[in-house]
């Protein structure tokens, strides 16, 4: 894994054997996954290797980030597959980290001092799934202080863009890449209630599945209307109770029921089995008929971004980075994603040959590389 999708981007050895201890590291059963800890389990007695591989080495984390794309591609993709786009928090000490301030985070559940990253992860129907892409979220605070971003390294180009702006960078990157295929976008709230995001991914012809917030307005019979208010009139027989999906506790099971808007769009609502007050809805649109069963397994797959965060902070410590330049964060999340995507790759069909084993077949295929 790491010969195919890290190892080629690296011109020298130095920095190229040291990205394979980091991302071994990575893999490793190390409690924290810092600069120091991931030194010394490469045998070395301070972190500046490491350091160096994240601030200053000549490599481009962005050609990783397509590389990992291509092997998704590859392993899992699958044309009924789907994008996730979420954010989750980091949370940080100090205002020197790049996009640090506090802010609220859905991962802390309260306004924190943190830095907040966007992120585009890949589920195919089988529900395997893995990170693909991310983006760190800038906040617009921080573009009235230039000092501040030249400090944390943010380049000169970079200008304020929502999370939402984020997002469609990502989904844009997936639609241009020629080797990925899927068929959905889905999101929360944040994104869903953003009319720009459904209007680029209908330009592109991208189905989605967004969810909204309950006061979503809706134009019905020519009448504008709340979301919560147009299925509160759904009658009872309108109905139908569903899975989702596998949860941590079984099938999620639920009642599913629709309005359609106009061609090829919908409002779907979900209501809990248990209560059945508590509700949530999601905004649909796609570029062909789709029945209700489908829709309800897109709007199911959001949940895998969020499993997506859980394996990469508990198992290859994408949390665990003690930096603070803009260009140390995308290289350390890169290469947690990749790390994440070996573990997802071998529990999904593990390959044969030693060339995508973590011991020796990979450390001899790097020894091969010219220096």
């Amino acid at each position: 894994m790491f010969g195919q999708v890290v190892a080629p981007f690296f011109g020298r050895r130095e920095p190229r054997l040291r990205a394979r201890s980091y991302s071994l590291g990575l893999l490793s059963g190390l409690e924290r996954k810092n600069g120091w800890s991931l030194a010394e389990f490469a045998g070395d007695t301070r972190p500046d290797g490491m350091q160096r591989l994240l601030n200053h080495a000549k490599w481009d984390a962005d050609q990783v980030r397509d590389a990992l794309r291509a092997q998704v591609a590859e392993r899992i993709g699958d044309t009924g597959g789907v994008l996730v786009v979420d954010d989750t928090g980091f949370e940080k000490k100090g205002r020197r980290s790049a996009g640090v301030q506090r802010q609220y985070t859905g991962t802390a559940g309260k306004i924190t001092n943190c830095q907040i990253g966007v992120f585009c992860s890949y589920v195919n129907p089988d529900k395997q799934r893995v990170l693909i892409d991310r983006e760190l979220y800038l906040p617009e605070s921080w573009f009235a202080e230039p000092g501040r971003l030249a400090d944390a390294g943010v380049p000169e180009r970079a200008l304020f863009a929502t999370k939402p702006e984020l997002a469609w960078r990502m989904i844009e990157r997936a639609c241009d890449d020629p080797l990925l295929v899927f068929g959905w976008v889905t999101g929360d709230e944040a994104f869903g209630d953003n009319t720009a995001l459904r209007h680029r991914c209908a330009g592109r012809g991208v189905n989605y599945v967004f969810a909204v917030s309950c006061d979503h307005p809706l134009v019905l019979g020519g009448v504008r209307t709340r979301t919560d208010a147009a299925f509160a009139a759904v009658p009872q027989t309108a109905w139908q109770r569903r899975s989702c999906g596998d949860g941590a506790k079984g099938r999620r099971w639920y009642d599913w029921a629709w309005i359609h808007l106009a061609e090829h769009q919908w409002v779907l609502a979900r209501r809990s089995i248990s209560d059945p007050t508590d509700l949530a809805f999601y905004r649909c649109a796609a570029n062909r008929p789709v029945g209700l069963p489908e829709l309800v397994r897109v709007a199911g797959s959001r949940w895998s971004v969020e499993e997506c965060f859980q394996a990469t902070k508990n198992e290859v410590g994408l949390d665990h980075y003690q930096v603070r330049k803009h260009i140390a964060w995308y290289r350390h999340v890169t290469l947690a994603m990749v790390a994440h995507a070996h573990l997802a790759f071998l529990a999904a069909a593990p390959p044969p040959g030693p060339d995508n084993d973590t011991g020796g077949g990979e450390a001899d295929d790097l020894a091969t590389q010219g220096a």
